[in-house]
């Protein structure tokens, strides 16, 4: 069999965009480019220009890696695609004005760089790095708009002082929405259709997923509405998402050892993740910026090294 070149240029141009829909599917921490694929349909069904971002996003952060000759095992699995797919969907969100595009576009270059340099200073820890590249790069370019005239903030995300805040509790709950919400707000989607997408993606990679994320948006929706959370946000699915992303490494895709009582710990891990949202929804109340999955985050970096030194966790 002749293989010319042209067969090879397509062959890895395939490979490339595979490579970059498994970043958007790494984002769940799951390496499935149909699972991808799936997630991006998802978020076409709740905003075209969304779609667009991240799949560029997607893009870029693996382009990044390739061109800086990142692992090449590294980059097929999408594993410097997910922060680059999360900063620029953020980005391009939560700014405004005529730059918004073009930041959220570097943003994503600069995520696939910052998370090649948190990769080697984790690399010897055992302990991933998670969405941590997104979280801060996210935040530093946002708390940036009150120094920089290019940078506009979204006008709704404006800092609140702490002796003004109310909390409202009341109102009815769409337990039904707020169920598919929680999922969908991994991508910043409250749509319950986008969501349901998003489930048939996990299903489709992993039924044992899917049943951790159905396991873990359940428990933290009742834990918030016992704990008294405001009814609006666990509506929006704003006390699921977190908890959703923390359970599934927790149980599942850290839990390499196969430890006994990995599946409690998950829940637990997931219960934790409802009062960290409100904590640090809080701090970052007189920033006015979000707490996107800083959550999700230190919950699982909890649980993860607590495992170092009890192993049956």
């Amino acid at each position: 069999m002749i293989v010319t070149d042209e067969s090879l240029q397509k062959r890895s141009l395939v490979n490339f965009l595979k490579a970059s829909l498994r970043g958007i599917s790494q984002v769940v921490l799951i390496e499935n480019a149909i699972t991808g694929f799936i997630f991006l349909i998802a978020i076409l069904f709740f905003s075209y220009s969304l779609a667009i971002i991240a799949f560029l996003s997607a893009i870029i952060g693996t382009l990044t890696a390739r061109v800086g000759g990142g692992d090449e095992d590294a980059i097929n699995q999408g594993l410097f695609g997910f922060n680059s797919v999360l900063t620029g969907m953020a980005l391009a969100l939560f700014l405004s004005g005529p730059h918004q595009w073009i930041i959220a576009l570097i943003g994503a270059a600069i995520a696939g760089i910052l998370t090649a340099a948190l990769t080697y200073f984790t690399r010897n820890s055992g302990i991933p790095m998670l969405t941590f590249p997104y979280i801060i790069l996210t935040w530093f370019l946002l708390l940036a708009s009150y120094r920089l005239k290019a940078f506009n903030l979204r006008s709704d995300l404006i800092p609140q002082g702490l002796a003004d805040w109310k909390l409202t509790v009341g109102g009815d709950i769409n337990w039904l929405h707020s169920f598919f919400n929680g999922m969908g707000q991994i991508f910043f989607m409250d749509n319950p259709i986008s969501g349901f997408l998003l489930f048939v993606g996990l299903f489709w990679a992993s039924w044992k997923i899917g049943l951790y994320a159905i396991l873990g948006t359940a428990v933290t929706l009742a834990l918030a509405y016992f704990l008294g959370a405001d009814h609006d946000l666990i509506s929006a699915g704003l006390y699921g998402y977190n908890a959703i992303l923390t359970i599934i490494a927790v149980s599942k895709v850290f839990n390499s050892g196969h430890h006994p009582l990995a599946f409690i710990s998950g829940i637990v891990a997931a219960c934790l993740t409802v009062p960290i949202t409100a904590s640090v929804s809080t701090w970052l109340l007189p920033f006015g910026v979000p707490a996107l999955t800083m959550p999700f985050v230190l919950c699982t970096w909890l649980f993860l090294a607590a495992r170092k030194v009890l192993p049956k966790f």
